[in-house]
């Protein structure tokens, strides 16, 4: 966390969100010298993630993804075990109808 303390401007605030488990020491002078802080949330809130969302619709930020189609499902857990997957797996509800 601490290389990214330089980045804030002066009365900034670094939220942490989702973050769950220990974190590494930082050093403290940097908080207090440039009247920083520290604020968490397991998720955010509403007005964050639309924020979020404008602002990646505004940059063209996609998220990487593996459509896969419902059977496939079997095989996309095996990979998640050995942990080969590269892209978030989003599986394509149209091929539910074919998989029953």
């Amino acid at each position: 966390m601490e290389p990214y303390l330089p980045l804030l401007d002066i009365d900034g605030t670094l939220v942490i969100v989702g973050q769950v488990g220990p974190m590494a020491e930082f050093n403290t002078v940097q908080l207090l010298l440039g009247r920083r802080r520290i604020a968490g949330s397991p998720i955010g809130g509403i007005r964050e993630t639309q924020e979020m969302l404008d602002f990646c619709a505004e940059k063209n930020i996609l998220p990487d993804c593996e459509m896969i189609n419902m059977e496939q499902i079997n095989d996309a857990f095996a990979r998640m075990e050995c942990a080969d997957v590269r892209y978030r797996f989003v599986i394509d509800m149209a091929s539910l109808a074919r998989a029953t």
